[in-house]
């Protein structure tokens, strides 16, 4: 089993994913939706370091000092994959921004490693809509002595428009100039999951693709 396919049994395993009938924040109505926020023991959150550890070892093989994290969902991402990047025998630094600066002794904006303009860093997130969140860490960094962002790693790659008829990732990457990847895409999800059973049930039948397949049809963008 691939480390992607790991990650789609793990997201419903978790009940990170679902099928049904979701009001999405852009005002969309999807048959799915996807809630990074179910993975909350300690196993759980050592199993998603594992498969983001992976996706940056296959997108971005040691070209990096560490990774950084937005706060807050960015938080216990780095550091688990970090962590998951030591056991595979990588061992990188991890950085994660302060919602508000200290206003005393270290005042850094950042906890974690000391960071340069010579510091190479993977950023990892959950999802990207718009991009609001990685401009609003990219301003971080910049006063922070600016590293370079080299990549970005994402859970899922929902495949939908942005503001225009270009797949919204795309959009976000053309914009930053940086790469972005994710673990999976809903092109993965469905082809892995149609009609297979998981934990003994089927949790993507023809009726429930075909759902997905539609709203695609409206609001994806490959």
């Amino acid at each position: 089993m691939t480390y992607k396919e790991e990650f789609i049994e793990f997201l419903i395993d978790c009940n990170a994913l679902k099928f049904g009938k979701f009001e999405l924040k852009s005002g969309r109505i999807a048959p799915y939706f996807i809630n990074t926020g179910m993975f909350d023991t300690g196993l759980k959150i050592k199993k998603l370091g594992t498969c983001y550890a992976k996706a940056i070892q296959e997108h971005f093989p040691g070209n990096f000092d560490g990774i950084y994290g937005p706060a807050y969902k960015g938080i216990p991402l780095c550091i688990c994959a970090a962590l998951a990047l030591s056991d595979m025998g990588m061992d990188k630094g991890y950085v994660f921004n302060r919602k508000e600066a200290k206003t005393y002794a270290d005042k850094s904006l950042v906890v974690g490693m000391p960071l340069t303009s010579e510091s190479r860093l993977i950023l990892v997130d959950d999802v990207i809509t718009s991009g609001k969140a990685i401009r609003e860490s990219l301003e971080v960094l910049k006063s922070c002595d600016n590293p370079t962002v080299t990549g970005i790693i994402i859970s899922v790659n929902r495949q939908e428009k942005g503001k225009t008829d270009k797949n919204a990732l795309k959009e976000v990457e053309e914009t930053l100039g940086i790469p972005i990847h994710s673990i999976v895409t809903i092109t993965e999800i469905k082809k892995y999951l149609h009609n297979k059973k998981i934990n003994n049930r089927v949790v993507l039948d023809d009726g429930m693709l075909a759902k997905i397949d539609t709203y695609l049809e409206e609001y994806g963008a490959p």
